[in-house]
């Protein structure tokens, strides 16, 4: 058992601490601004001078040295994660040779952190979040990682839901009858129920949006992945020796078409005995969809929410646009829209309708190719 002290050692704490930032989406809901050359997390849609991928490692720094910053994304996004963090090692940029899901991405990861520091604390992130409250931010990763370095355990970070979203994976958490405490176990997973299950989950006030976050262990999770996904385990195990090596992109390159596409959600959390969940309230969102953006940008006297200079509205209200800066747009009549420019695509959505925006990218691919998408 680690001592109070050991625990509380900020020099030994960040040395342990490492994040690993998953970019390799293609962020499909969010088109056609991400497209798969150019996926949301390397854009900077909030408008303030920084991707979404730079503002994630920002927030990052207070908790974890740079050097113990890991990206892991697709191959083919080596060049844009070296232009906008220049500042990253080679060896911090992990490569995936293909979209394989979130199992096979953290078990890399893992493994990798593992040959480096068998100590370590894994706080494992998505690139495309946002968070406003910055210090009740960093203040629940830390007690998360008290928690995950003195106890066999696997975290997430639970989000106060702020309406029946069904765009959102839920948790269940046990109720302990102590109001008090931040950290529960968790009782079961839903992902993105339908309306009406969505609306009772939050009357239960027993849910909290499933942001996606984790924190663990090394050791917790190399037990994890022994336990819930053997197969893939298994395949990462044997690189022990290769990884931070030559050796490691061909190694990789050839045990990736092999690796099962699964989630670590339902690969490994709806599992484990030892999951708990954080509850928290941070100023989320996973700016997932168009409306999850709408709500964080500044809206005009009609409640129009307009990412362009040239943009004029007539009769128009609750809109989100979204144009080139050399274009001029003038939009009359529309309530309630999405519409975005980009360049050689547009798209005119009802924002109720956005869920199947993902469909519209499959529909597009199957009868126009991939040049628009």
């Amino acid at each position: 058992m680690r001592t109070f002290a050991q625990l509380t050692d900020p020099r030994k704490v960040m040395k342990n601490n490492y994040v690993v930032i998953m970019a390799g989406g293609i962020g499909s809901r969010f088109w056609p601004m991400s497209r798969t050359s150019l996926p949301k997390q390397f854009h900077d849609i909030l408008g303030i001078g920084s991707t979404l991928l730079q503002l994630t490692v920002a927030r990052y720094l207070p908790i974890c040295p740079k050097e113990n910053i890991i990206i892991v994304t697709n191959a083919k996004y080596k060049d844009l994660v070296k232009e906008q963090l220049p500042d990253l090692r080679d060896e911090q940029i992990l490569l995936e040779p293909s979209r394989n899901n979130t199992a096979p991405c953290i078990a890399y990861a893992v493994y990798k952190i593992n040959e480096e520091n068998k100590e370590a604390n894994i706080i494992v992130a998505p690139s495309d979040h946002l968070i406003i409250k910055e210090v009740d931010f960093q203040n629940t990763i830390k007690t998360a990682i008290n928690k995950a370095e003195s106890e066999n355990c696997l975290l997430t970070i639970g989000i106060k839901p702020s309406r029946p979203d069904t765009g959102y994976g839920y948790i269940q958490f046990e109720d302990d009858n102590n109001p008090d405490q931040t950290i529960k176990k968790v009782h079961t997973f839903t992902e993105k129920p339908l309306l009406d299950v969505a609306k009772s989950f939050i009357e239960s006030g027993e849910f909290y949006w499933n942001s996606g976050m984790f924190i663990w262990n090394v050791k917790s999770i190399i037990a994890a992945l022994k336990t819930h996904l053997p197969d893939l385990n298994k395949l990462f195990a044997e690189g022990v020796g290769k990884y931070g090596t030559a050796e490691e992109e061909k190694f990789i390159n050839l045990i990736y078409p092999l690796c099962e596409n699964i989630s670590i959600d339902h690969g490994l959390m709806e599992k484990a005995k030892n999951a708990y969940v954080i509850l928290a309230d941070l100023g989320w969102s996973d700016l997932g969809t168009w409306g999850s953006l709408y709500t964080h940008v500044e809206k005009d006297e009609t409640n129009n929410a307009i990412i362009g200079d040239n943009v004029l509205t007539y009769d128009s209200s609750d809109n989100i646009v979204m144009m080139p800066k050399n274009k001029l747009a003038v939009i009359q009549g529309l309530e309630d829209y999405i519409i975005v420019d980009s360049n050689d695509t547009l798209l005119i959505c009802k924002k109720q309708d956005e869920q199947k925006i993902k469909q519209f990218v499959h529909d597009i691919t199957v009868k126009k190719g991939e040049d628009f998408v």
